[in-house]
């Protein structure tokens, strides 16, 4: 095999769904960054997100962007994104019935009904911005739904989710008063909220989390906080992010936006997870090598940061045919969207729940998607997605 190729990740205008990644992956099962190393096929996505060599890497990821202190470094380096061990297996455990995708089921109807309440206000207009009037509030009302909170509230819960966001991206050092201010202000929002629900529980996430304990354990006020501030900013952002990431592919491909809207229950779930392998808003999961080892005759020194690229590997011609096209019909193999391993996104039940709803209204009510010309988009790296999507369309 080829000599690896040198990707420049911190720079501002590095875009993972270039050719110069694409050239990257044909040369060699990796690339070496400013970063680390960059795992790009699917194989070795597949082997390394699940070897026991490797831990989470992200911990390190203010430190490595120069941010070294404050609200934001204070909370990270406790949440469950982050820690490993005996002390990630505990949260995890607490935290999990919380997530039951039973009771998230119940809401599907719901959701439904939000999706169609959204389409409604603009369907007439035959345009729309689509972050701004539909999955921005889609993605935050979603979350005010599962945690009991007064939807008329999403706008504000959506600019300090937003703010904080900003964090997973490289320009986190020149946001960081930003995305602190903000975080601070999530945090408070949060110990309301659980102060409430111990007063007033009701049949909801938050009280659920509140309620949560296993074999004696129980989780701490900060360990209810921190979660409950990573659940708004991870599940709202990312959600949001994707559901722009995914009009914009299937704009590209009318006849399979046409085949969903044709047969939305048979096509939701494909739609869903096609979306996620082609342009997922994660394009990098980060993890460290908790021990040198060997992997197909490279040794990866003990501390090395090593970023599985989700969406290059979910482009790799050896794993998938046709890799740069949605296919519903296909039968794929999984991505790697939500991470894997032990660190696999305890929330990806939910995320996929929002946009089975979202994705098949869309489809079943316009036709003939064209993006507008003046779109914003945050870098093609870390989380991405787009901050303004103009869409024109024809009602069906």
């Amino acid at each position: 095999m080829s000599e690896s190729a040198y990707l420049d990740i911190a720079d501002s205008n590095f875009a993972i769904s270039s050719d110069e990644v694409e050239q990257a992956r044909e040369t060699n099962w990796y690339a070496k960054t400013n970063y680390g190393l960059a795992v790009l096929s699917y194989e070795d996505n597949a082997a390394l997100m699940k070897s026991k060599n490797l831990k989470q890497g992200s911990a390190e990821w203010p430190d490595l962007n120069g941010v070294h202190s404050g609200v934001f470094y204070d909370w990270w380096k406790e949440n469950l994104l982050v820690l490993e061990g005996d002390d990630h297996d505990r949260l995890r455990r607490l935290v999990q019935p919380a997530f039951s995708p039973r009771k998230i089921k119940d809401l599907g109807d719901r959701f439904d009904a939000l999706a169609n309440e959204l389409i409604d206000n603009w369907i007439d207009k035959g345009e729309v911005e689509f972050v701004e009037e539909f999955a921005a509030p889609f993605a935050t009302r979603v979350l005010c739904i599962m945690l009991g909170i007064p939807e008329t509230e999403w706008a504000h819960i959506n600019d300090l989710g937003s703010k904080v966001g900003a964090a997973l991206g490289i320009t986190i050092k020149e946001q960081i008063e930003t995305i602190d201010a903000a975080l601070k202000e999530l945090q408070q929002y949060g110990r309301d909220l659980l102060e409430d629900r111990r007063k007033n529980p009701q049949d909801d996430f938050v009280t659920r989390l509140v309620e949560a304990n296993a074999e004696g354990d129980q989780l701490s006020n900060e360990e209810l906080e921190n979660m409950i501030v990573l659940l708004i900013f991870g599940g709202m952002d990312t959600t949001r992010n994707q559901l722009g990431l995914a009009l914009s592919s299937f704009a590209k491909q009318p006849d399979q936006w046409e085949k969903l809207a044709a047969d939305p229950d048979k096509y939701r779930k494909a739609a869903v997870e096609e979306a996620l392998r082609l342009n997922p808003t994660t394009r990098w999961v980060t993890r460290e090598a908790a021990e040198t080892f060997e992997h197909k005759g490279l040794t990866i020194e003990k501390g090395t940061t090593v970023h599985m690229f989700t969406e290059t590997s979910g482009r790799d011609p050896e794993a998938f045919e046709d890799p740069n096209r949605i296919d519903l019909d296909a039968v794929r193999k999984p991505h790697f969207a939500f991470g894997g391993g032990a660190h696999h996104c305890i929330g990806h039940f939910v995320a996929r729940s929002d946009m089975m709803a979202a994705l098949p209204a869309l489809a079943t009510r316009i036709t003939d998607l064209k993006l507008g010309e003046d779109q914003e988009w945050l870098p093609d790296s870390g989380n991405t997605g787009p901050e303004r999507l103009p869409v024109s369309f024809t009602k069906r």
